[in-house]
């Protein structure tokens, strides 16, 4: 199995294989190579990863994901449920954050303006997200943020699971469900892995159903799990 940076550098290399749209203007302003990816950010021996749908700006300009508005609502939840009071500092928070979960996104890369990336490129890069959870992350519990990043795990559930538990409007933040993910290394190895998935809105002022909601939520999610 290769290491985590070869990794990383197998991701680059696909990213320079062939073009797609990425926002270039963001990743300059950042002084950074756009086809670098931001594969994760964190602790890889934590049972706990929370998963968005892509990049950001401030994501770009930190070289690390969900650390923009949204992101820091999710790190704040985070730092509440461990200490039950609020950080003292960005540097606590973020420092917390990274010391204690996984960071990761459907696509390693940040689309131009706030458009999610087709299903063609989020296929380009699924196999390195699978070989990061299976080969990389020792965890097995996911928090993911918005449809999009959860209907990302649709081909590991049964035909039509992850549809119709997503279709239980109700509970479908409240409950959990079991995914089987299989990645293939460069030298061929496979491995299977049962993940469990627990859903939550997208933490996003644009998101008015949920955004109010969403601190409670993500506690009562994160009593759920552990970490």
């Amino acid at each position: 199995m290769s290491d985590i940076n070869t990794l990383i550098d197998r991701v680059q290399q696909e990213a320079q294989r062939e073009e797609f749209p990425i926002d270039i203007p963001v990743y300059k302003s950042a002084n950074l190579e756009p086809t670098k990816p931001i594969l994760y950010a964190g602790n890889l021996e934590s049972p706990l990863c929370f998963f968005g749908r892509d990049l950001g700006k401030d994501e770009v300009l930190a070289r690390q994901p969900l650390i923009g508005a949204s992101g820091t609502m999710v790190r704040k939840g985070f730092y509440y449920s461990i200490y039950q009071q609020k950080a003292p500092s960005r540097k606590d928070l973020d420092h917390t954050t990274i010391d204690r979960v996984l960071l990761s996104n459907t696509v390693p890369y940040k689309p131009p303006g706030n458009k999610a990336y087709l299903v063609k490129v989020k296929q380009r890069f699924r196999p390195f997200i699978e070989q990061l959870f299976i080969f990389h992350w020792q965890g097995n519990q996911v928090i993911t943020l918005g449809t999009e990043a959860f209907k990302w795990f649709a081909p590991y559930g049964t035909k039509g699971e992850l549809d119709s538990f997503f279709s239980q409007k109700d509970t479908r933040y409240e409950q959990t469900v079991t995914v089987s993910l299989t990645a293939t290394d460069d030298s061929g190895m496979t491995q299977t892995k049962a993940i469990d998935l627990l859903p939550l809105p997208h933490p996003s002022p644009l998101n008015t159903q949920y955004y109010a909601a969403f601190p409670g939520m993500l506690q009562k999610r994160l009593a759920q799990v552990e970490f």
